[in-house]
């Protein structure tokens, strides 16, 4: 029987394929591992200690973690199964976000993961009135830690109010409320139940050839607050595949080495800045080993899978795979067959080269409110297309509108925004949630995004610009890391473009250019350099479309310095604000 609550997917797993090493946490440079049995152990003593200590159903409790970490799982599934509600919350908000959405949630315990997120969260305790206290994982001064939950569910036996707790939860029960930072206003409180979540885990997985390719172990970095990392956890644990929680993103090549998983999540950033450092690979090389070199990629760049280039291709890609693209998949730790990437738009170069190291790369779409996933590409059966989402999953139905926004309708969808009866009204036509992205499915039944409908402009001579298309074609070049494109209401399409700093260094170098990076921004041979990738990449636009015109900034656009959401997005209304001077002297 499949699982239809949260917490019923442990409990499948224990029954069908229980694991020795079912999650997996390094501490002190040691992997510790916890098997099905120990972890359905540690949910129940978790559920114990929070009944103990007053929790009851409905009630909120927040969750926020710097990194995986084996305690994240436990304490959310001894959340799910006593009917309380998990509200995970990004590490990387400011304290007023933290105020915001403790205050609007209602939230009445937080665990945090260490002395960071502590600090961040313990200054606006008194400034909400719910909050009765919070819990650490790490030893954090003057913060209780978990272990003392553990200690009182050990000493509580509640098994009989546990079980009866669990029978009392039904399918369309709220589960979790999941914040969405967005790239404007206040964070918005998503409602998913139990179904909607489950609903997704099941269909959405079974798009990955989990048994045909022998998959038994996956790496987890992505921040599993974000419903998509969290869908794949559950899937994982469904699927009976160990999970391994990388140390932090900074360790992600040292993890990949020492896990050796067949299967990772990332987001297109992610793999944007792997496939720029195997790229600059081959600047090591010199004469006919650096020509192989860029040969091989530039075969991968031009990959179509099913044979659809032909055998004279075909053959060229076996040379260039045994030559040079496997070693890419050796330095992701040599067992890597699947990634899932999600989050973003993907740039169809990426999955061109990474699948055609050997390490397929799986696009799909969808939002938090749809749990998230709406669609997946899936390599059997001819169901993979580059450029596209996929095809929509088992369950879920999807329309195009009159002005091309994509509706989705299914047990995915969500029951609601949390206090906001209006603005779930104002994206819902029936049953119908409207996504806010522009689409095609075309005709074989592949689901291609096209834009953000809140993000389309016009220009002042009436022309309509999709800027992430844009976005995405400039991104291709080494020299631009982010880009923004701005007109709205202008003569002309422009951009703000923020340099790739580690690639500029090593072009200066080879320049003979001083490489400081006030002279670097400044110099002729950058600005004609970047106009010609950009002059490459506007032959694929209208006239109308054409970056005319493009200003560097000179820091990093980050998390931390609110350019970007917690998901790599771009803050737009932010990045205008911050950088309105050179958006002026684009158009003085």
């Amino acid at each position: 029987m499949n699982p239809s609550r949260l917490f019923d997917i442990l409990e499948y797993a224990k029954n069908n394929h229980p694991l020795k090493n079912a999650l997996n946490t390094k501490y002190n440079g040691k992997w510790e591992s916890i098997s099905t049995l120990e972890y359905a152990e540690k949910i129940n003593i978790i559920s114990s200690a929070l009944i103990s200590i007053g929790v009851m159903p409905g009630d909120k409790i927040a969750m926020v973690s710097s990194t995986n970490r084996s305690e994240w799982s436990i304490v959310d599934m001894g959340i799910s199964q006593i009917g309380a509600i998990n509200v995970p919350l990004y590490p990387t908000i400011t304290s007023n976000d933290y105020k915001y959405i403790l205050n609007h949630s209602e939230c009445k315990y937080c665990f945090v993961s260490d002395t960071e997120v502590f600090e961040k969260i313990n200054p606006i305790k008194n400034n909400v009135k719910s909050l009765k206290n919070i819990y650490s994982f790490d030893d954090v001064n003057n913060c209780d830690n978990w272990k003392i939950l553990y200690d009182l569910g050990n000493e509580n036996e509640y098994e009989k109010l546990i079980i009866e707790r669990k029978n009392n939860i039904k399918s369309h029960d709220l589960a979790t409320i999941i914040y969405t930072s967005g790239t404007t206003g206040v964070p918005k409180g998503v409602m998913l139940s139990h179904n909607n979540i489950v609903s997704n885990v099941i269909s959405a997985s079974s798009k990955f050839p989990f048994k045909e390719i022998g998959i038994k172990t996956a790496l987890s970095f992505l921040p599993v607050c974000h419903v998509f990392e969290r869908v794949q956890l559950y899937g994982y644990l469904y699927h009976g595949i160990a999970i391994y929680f990388a140390e932090s993103l900074e360790t992600i090549g040292e993890n990949l080495k020492e896990v050796k998983p067949q299967i990772m999540t990332a987001v297109p950033r992610l793999l944007e800045k792997l496939y720029d450092k195997l790229y600059a690979k081959g600047q090591e090389f010199s004469g006919l080993k650096r020509n192989l070199y860029y040969w091989a990629v530039d075969i991968a760049l031009k990959y179509e899978p099913y044979g659809k280039n032909g055998i004279y291709y075909s053959i060229k890609h076996s040379i260039a795979k045994k030559l040079i693209l496997s070693k890419w998949k050796e330095a992701l730790g040599g067992n890597l067959h699947l990634i899932v990437s999600g989050s973003a738009p993907l740039q169809p170069r990426l999955a061109r080269s990474f699948t055609a190291s050997g390490m397929t790369v799986v696009e799909g779409y969808g939002l938090t409110e749809t749990s998230p996933a709406i669609s997946i590409n899936d390599l059997r059966k001819n169901n993979y297309k580059t450029g596209t989402v996929g095809k929509i999953i088992e369950n879920v139905e999807v329309k195009i509108a009159r002005d091309g926004e994509i509706l989705c309708k299914g047990p995915n969808v969500m029951m609601g925004y949390y206090k906001e009866e209006s603005l779930t009204s104002s994206v819902m036509s029936g049953d119908f949630f409207h996504t806010g992205d522009i689409g095609i499915i075309d005709s074989e039944g592949f689901l291609k995004i096209t834009d953000r409908k809140k993000e389309m402009f016009k220009t002042s001579g009436g022309k309509y610009i999709a800027p992430a298309i844009i976005e995405g074609e400039m991104k291709q070049s080494l020299f631009i890391e982010q880009i923004m494109v701005v007109g709205e209401s202008e003569r002309m399409a422009a951009a703000i473009i923020q340099p790739n700093f580690e690639h500029l260094t090593n072009w200066a170098k080879d320049k003979k250019i001083n490489t400081s990076k006030e002279d670097i921004l400044k110099n002729d041979l950058l600005l004609n350099a970047i106009q010609k990738e950009i002059d490459r990449q506007n032959e694929k636009f209208g006239q109308w479309e054409k970056i005319k015109k493009f200003k560097l900034t000179s820091e990093p656009w980050t998390i931390e310095n609110g350019l970007l959401t917690p998901t790599m997005k771009l803050k737009r209304k932010a990045i205008k604000s911050k950088y309105n001077n050179l958006i002026q002297e684009i158009y003085s």
